[in-house]
């Protein structure tokens, strides 16, 4: 008799069951989410021996999450399906019973027999090297900083349009201006309108010096003091200073979360750059360390991952899907994917259309078919993430010839 085991994760502790080939439960056990869990680890593995589980037989096993103690499956050699959607388990759930509610030791066997019945329908948890496990962890913390960031110099620019807009004029020209630490001292030594019409240059320039400024500081100096000084409407002074502590509060986390991405970011290139992959990734236009990290980070370096390039860019949501129903016939762009190689794909096809001149005559045939500028991007994208996948496989470079060969009559 064939034996499936199904895991379900929960915050507190993880259901394990044991189905056969009609699918009732054979076994059953529970092991808690903490250091006693991995030890009762071994247990399982006991328990899957007892039912027949060997080095040339394994016992398939399907688990709901990556974390806790089910992480050290992997490196004990088993085969570990993971179900990436709760919805899909959640259908496989009606299967079984119709009052729709749920346990965790149902979820466990509802895991058991989704590997019984359809295990090749779910790809089988990577086995990635523990350098590229490490990279994945500081390149998607970067990522998440990144974005908070972004939200506060959001949340504080919608607030200095509202009392302070010559701050924002004074940072137009720079690109991320609020996030230059220029603009955040200047910011903090002038957080109202009363506190800047009053300072003088050489505060200014103690200030931009303290930042970090080193050329132009007289200039600058001059520009800002310029900006500040001119009238401007104004609210009332309580109100202006009250407005003036929220600013210095917002201001704080916005220094404290740019400080975390400049971390981040330096340990991810560190790690990065020590993994074999490095190489390669970085010998594709646009495609620089920290994206060449976010990539890595969810495609892994386990090759036997994907089947070929068409699950690849299925997975990141660069192929398209085709939709047919009776007359209906549709090609639609996926909504199911991975968002963070997704993200991380768009940055990546933006900036080879200045990095390669194939990428960007490849863009600009999609737009003049009718592609708009997102629909062109993701073709870029999927054309190119096929590209990275051959390369990593082969273990050669990216030759701009070989991937977007020029047509015979211009080569002519």
């Amino acid at each position: 008799m064939s034996i499936y085991c199904g895991i379900d994760w929960a915050e507190g502790h993880h259901d394990v069951a044991l189905a056969g080939d009609s699918g009732k439960l054979v076994a059953k056990l529970r092991i808690d989410d903490s250091l006693a869990g991995y030890q009762q680890l071994l247990e399982l593995l006991e328990l899957l021996a007892e039912h027949g589980d060997s080095e040339g037989s394994p016992i398939p096993v399907a688990i709901e999450t990556g974390r806790g103690p089910a992480r050290g499956l992997p490196a004990a050699g088993k085969t570990a399906g993971l179900c990436p959607q709760p919805v899909s388990v959640a259908r496989y759930r009606d299967r079984h019973r119709v009052s729709r509610k749920k346990s965790d030791p149902g979820d466990a066997l509802v895991l058991a027999n989704i590997l019984r019945t359809d295990a090749d329908m779910h790809r089988p948890m990577p086995n990635d090297s523990e350098l590229a496990q490490s990279v994945a962890v500081l390149a998607r913390a970067q990522q998440d900083a990144t974005w908070n960031r972004q939200q506060l110099t959001n949340q504080l620019r919608s607030l200095l349009r509202d009392y302070y807009p010559a701050a924002l004029e004074a940072v137009a020209s720079w690109q991320n201006g609020l996030c230059r630490p220029e603009a955040r001292a200047i910011l903090t030594v002038a957080p109202t309108p009363g506190k800047a019409v009053v300072i003088n240059r050489k505060r200014l320039c103690t200030t931009l010096k303290r930042a970090g400024r080193v050329r132009g500081i007289e200039a600058e100096a001059e520009r800002w003091l310029e900006i500040l000084q001119r009238p401007q409407t104004r609210h009332p002074k309580l109100v202006e200073d009250a407005l003036g502590q929220q600013m210095l509060g917002l201001l704080r986390q916005l220094d404290a979360a740019c400080r975390t991405v400049d971390e981040l970011a330096e340990a991810t290139e560190k790690a990065f750059r020590q993994h074999p992959d490095c190489e390669v990734m970085l010998s594709f236009p646009g495609l620089g360390v920290q994206l060449g990290a976010r990539i890595l980070a969810e495609i892994g370096d386990d090759r036997s991952r994907f089947d070929d390039a068409r699950g690849l860019k299925a997975y990141a949501g660069a192929a398209p899907i085709t939709r047919a129903s009776g007359k209906h016939h549709y090609v639609v762009r996926r909504r199911i994917k991975n968002n963070r190689l997704h993200n991380a794909g768009f940055l990546w096809a933006f900036s080879a259309l200045t990095a390669s001149g194939g990428a960007n005559a490849h863009y600009r045939r999609r737009r003049a078919r009718g592609d708009l500028h997102p629909a062109a991007l993701r073709h870029l994208f999927n054309r190119m993430l096929g590209q990275l996948l051959h390369c990593l496989q082969a273990r050669t470079l990216f030759e701009e010839t070989a991937a977007f060969p020029m047509p015979l009559l211009v080569a002519a």
